[in-house]
């Protein structure tokens, strides 16, 4: 199994561009699909993002058209590309893997866990 690493958070203005980056240990990156969960303060953790094996992706209605996910599997890493940030997406985020190989927002389908970045979004 994968073990998952996230980096890139931080805190920036309304509006700013972060680049949030899941690097990947392990064997046969390029099976697994993996997802982008938040959470934010006195929040449930919700799915937000998800890309296939084939680059298929998947996002929540929230951050579509602002946030982008992509990956390398040749680096054993996906990013997440989240512009026009607004103060509803602070949050710590979370790269997954799943149980069974599809695309979920669901927090039940979920395998494995990084331990999350923190990402502020404030003026």
């Amino acid at each position: 199994q994968l073990q998952l690493v996230e980096s890139g958070g931080g805190l920036v203005q309304p509006g700013e561009s972060l680049r949030l980056s899941c690097a990947a240990s392990g064997s046969s990156f390029n099976r697994y699909y993996i997802g982008w969960f938040r959470q934010a303060p006195g929040k449930e953790r919700e799915g937000v993002s998800c890309i296939s094996t084939y680059s298929s992706t998947m996002y929540v209605d929230s951050v579509k058209g602002r946030f982008t996910i992509s990956r390398s599997n040749a680096k054993n890493t996906v990013y997440l590309q989240m512009n026009s940030l607004k103060p509803e997406d602070t949050a710590v985020y979370y790269c997954a893997t799943f149980r069974v190989p599809t695309c979920s927002m669901v927090i039940n389908d979920v395998h494995t866990w990084g331990q999350g970045t923190q990402v502020t979004v404030s003026s």
